[in-house]
């Protein structure tokens, strides 16, 4: 670049100011690099603060959009530092002792199903599919799997009932 020394640090010093204003001081820090960057790759004929000056505020605004733009992207503006957010799980005892109620329950009701049924319900739980299930129990067709899955979930149904009943 023809502009001297003395030139590009004054330029520089307006760049952060202005920058240094709306972003914040270690971005303004990185536009005003990346801001003389392309006044040295593009415009290296300008050598006249008169001219270089309105021409680096310009290029100065197009980063600071690109960079709003990358932030908004990223969900940066929106973000909440995990120091300042509140993490700590929000205790609902009432609630805490319901859902072991419920789960004491259907351990119970589970415990008084038979073991095909106990099997089914944990290969579903597991993830897998009315095939894989007929191959690990050994059933010639998938509708026979589908019957066994309805009853069991009926006869769970029936010995869910009465506990919910008595636990009201």
């Amino acid at each position: 670049m023809a502009a001297s020394e003395t030139v590009l640090a004054k330029l520089r010093e307006r760049i952060v100011a202005f920058a240094a204003s709306r972003i914040g001081r270690p971005e303004a820090e990185d536009v005003a690099q990346e801001t003389l960057m392309v006044l040295h790759e593009k415009y290296g004929e300008v050598d006249s603060i008169d001219e270089l000056a309105p021409l680096s505020m310009k290029i100065v605004r197009f980063k600071m959009a690109a960079l709003w733009r990358k932030s908004a992207r990223h969900g940066e503006s929106s973000s909440v530092q995990a120091e300042d957010a509140d993490l700590r799980a929000q205790a609902d005892p009432e609630r805490e002792v319901i859902e072991k109620e419920q789960r004491r329950l259907l351990l119970e009701a589970l415990d008084e199903l038979g073991e095909r049924c106990r099997k089914i319900l944990k290969m579903k739980m597991e993830g897998l599919g009315f095939e894989r299930i007929r191959v690990r129990l050994g059933a010639e067709s998938l509708n026979t799997v589908y019957v066994w899955d309805l009853r069991c979930r009926r006869q769970l149904i029936e010995r869910l009932k009465p506990l919910w009943e008595r636990s009201r």
